[in-house]
């Protein structure tokens, strides 16, 4: 069986840091692109951060370039998103994808199946 789960998540103040964690109940993370999403209340999902199924490096979005750092467990069945500097703005439940397209920005937007975590959320306030 193959499903993702989520943790780290929690409430911090503005300045914060949070560490996220993505697991892989099996062994399908090797081979695939996965990514970091978050949605906020009212808001449409968006992409954070993601890796290709190649391994290279990151891509970021623009609020997290900077403050986020996405990496690859030495299991290679799970990988992480520290998270610094946080912002009220950060506030979300962030939800990781594998998929094994190799464009990693297309994730859930290219027709590819799509393997999709149940959210952490994230809290932050002043």
């Amino acid at each position: 069986q193959v499903h993702l789960l989520e943790s780290g998540g929690g409430s911090v103040q503005t300045g914060g840091s949070l560490r996220l964690s993505c697991a892989d109940s099996g062994y399908t993370i090797s081979g695939n692109s996965m990514a970091w999403f978050r949605q906020a209340p009212g808001k449409e999902r968006v992409g954070v951060s993601c890796i290709g199924r190649d391994c290279e490096d990151p891509y970021y979005s623009n609020s997290a370039k900077g403050r986020f750092t996405m990496s690859i467990g030495s299991a290679k069945n799970t990988f992480h998103l520290p998270m610094q500097r946080l912002d009220i703005d950060d506030t979300a439940t962030y939800i990781c994808a594998v998929e094994r397209a190799p464009n990693c920005r297309l994730i859930g937007n290219n027709g590819y199946t799509t393997y999709w975590g149940q959210g952490t959320q994230v809290t932050v306030s002043s």
